[in-house]
């Protein structure tokens, strides 16, 4: 275990550890913080607590001081700075004509750099734009292109719902939202409805999402046959959240056949029983509660189940011995030789042998001659 305390530097960021050192810091008091942009001024969100080393980023940067009354003076100062710097860049941007929207400005507690936060549809070529720039402020520049979601948690504003958006208030960090959410909840699939002023999915539909999945395995489908007070019916909608379910009841005509009624009624889900195939527990009596089976009744389909895996076990099993017996009847592979090329520099003996027996007939002909 480690001892930490957690630091965020604006309203809704990001909350980070650092090490409290010797310090008693208490919860919403003023910190100046060492960080990798430099020096910085932050508000401890989190008292003096003991995490778990998997959950720190090491290395792990130590508290500097308390803020005092200077340091708190200053910070206002670089806010004010901020603004002035703010109009300049505006002034700076529409110079060079460039196609970029400024977002933001922040100045380092030290006044060791200054931040440009900006968004743009493409890459831009502000190389010109940062010469000016640091000409004019005589000390390190930075432009940092931002998202579309970063942007509105700067500047925040009103959702659809009437209250500050989420993430400029309280969120502390983004986390991914798909379309799969609103049909797990059964919202409309329009994107002006389900989109924020971010135009990107709303955050807000990852809060309740764990909910309705919940929720969702303990409702019957819709199609799916249950047995409610009134009789067999088909489900035909479903509400989560009040945990009620409308159906529609089987009717069974003169002639033998089947019909859905034309009244939909509402139970709750409580009140009905589903037909569902899990097997039972034999030790127990069901009484019509999990396969609607009477007691002491045998489950025929999980007796032909077992029949048919214990069919389909052998036969693999005669499947690998045959298998095998082919493998063991196969002849061993043998590797063939590489061809090896001659070697010309060495001497061919089938050729010596051939000039001798040449020779030594060469020599009984010339005895024969003499």
């Amino acid at each position: 275990m480690v001892k930490v305390v957690g630091i965020r530097f604006k309203k809704s960021g990001k909350i980070y550890y650092f090490d409290p050192k010797d310090f008693d810091i208490e919860k919403d008091e003023n910190v100046i913080v060492e960080t990798a942009r430099g020096i910085e001024f932050g508000v401890a969100v989190l008292g003096i607590r003991f995490v778990a080393e998997d959950n720190i980023v090491q290395p792990l940067k130590e508290v500097i001081r308390i803020a005092t009354e200077e340091d708190v003076k200053r910070h206002v100062e670089n806010k004010e700075k901020a603004k002035e710097a703010f109009d300049v860049c505006l002034e700076k941007i529409q110079k060079h004509e460039l196609v970029m929207k400024l977002i933001d400005v922040e100045y380092t507690f030290d006044n060791n750099k200054v931040i440009f936060y900006f968004t743009a549809e493409g890459r831009v070529d502000f190389r010109e734009l940062v010469k000016d720039l640091a000409s004019v402020f005589r000390t390190r520049i930075e432009l940092r292109q931002i998202g579309v979601r970063d942007e509105a948690k700067m500047l925040n504003g009103i959702g659809q719902c009437g209250v500050p958006l989420c993430c400029a208030n309280w969120l502390g960090d983004f986390e991914p939202v798909s379309i799969r959410m609103a049909k797990d909840q059964n919202l409309s699939l329009n994107p002006t409805k389900i989109s924020g002023i971010c135009g990107r999915l709303m955050c807000c539909l990852k809060y309740e999402h764990d909910v309705y999945v919940d929720g969702k395995k303990k409702m019957p489908k819709v199609g799916e046959k249950v047995n409610t007070p009134e009789g067999l019916a088909v489900v035909m909608d479903s509400n989560i959240l009040k945990e009620e379910v409308k159906v529609r009841l089987v009717i069974e005509k003169k002639n033998g056949e089947t019909a859905l009624g034309d009244d939909m009624i509402t139970f709750k889900n409580k009140e009905i029983k589903r037909s569902s195939k899990k097997p039972c527990d034999t030790s127990k009596d069901c009484n019509g509660g999990c396969c609607s089976k009477k007691p002491g009744e045998i489950d025929k389909d999980q007796v032909d189940k077992k029949e048919t895996d214990k069919k389909v076990a052998d036969k693999k099993v005669t499947d690998n011995r045959a298998s095998e017996k082919k493998v063991s009847d196969k002849k061993p592979y043998k590797k063939k030789q590489e061809y090896k090329k001659p070697d010309h520099r060495k001497p061919d003996h089938r050729k010596t042998d051939k000039r001798k027996t040449e020779n030594k007939r060469a020599e009984k002909d010339n005895k024969i001659e003499e």
